[in-house]
């Protein structure tokens, strides 16, 4: 029974990585547009290259520009694109990037 409850909640955990990376990737197609496919542009020649964030650099700053406490020249527009993002739809994004 042990053995059981253990091999199901590792199959939940996998799932829910499975379901976080495809919501990630998702999300993430409204940023290629400017950010690459794989995050490897700066965006509009000014950002920082996304994919060198880590998740951890990623999430801070999808947080900073939803709240206004982040960014640069490209403050006012990734504001909007981040404005109705939850935190697990940030963290799918920022898992995605990192990959």
């Amino acid at each position: 029974m042990k053995k059981s409850i253990m091999v199901l909640v590792a199959l939940v955990g996998f799932s829910s990585v499975n379901v976080m990376a495809d919501e990630g990737a998702d999300l993430f197609k409204k940023c290629a547009a400017c950010h690459g496919a794989q995050g490897e542009k700066a965006a509009l020649g000014k950002s920082k290259i996304i994919k060198d964030l880590g998740v951890a650099g990623v999430i801070t700053a999808l947080k900073g520009y939803k709240d206004g406490s982040y960014g640069g020249p490209m403050k006012g527009m990734m504001k909007g694109q981040v404005a109705t993002l939850t935190d697990a739809q940030i963290t799918a994004i920022a898992s995605y990037i990192a990959k």
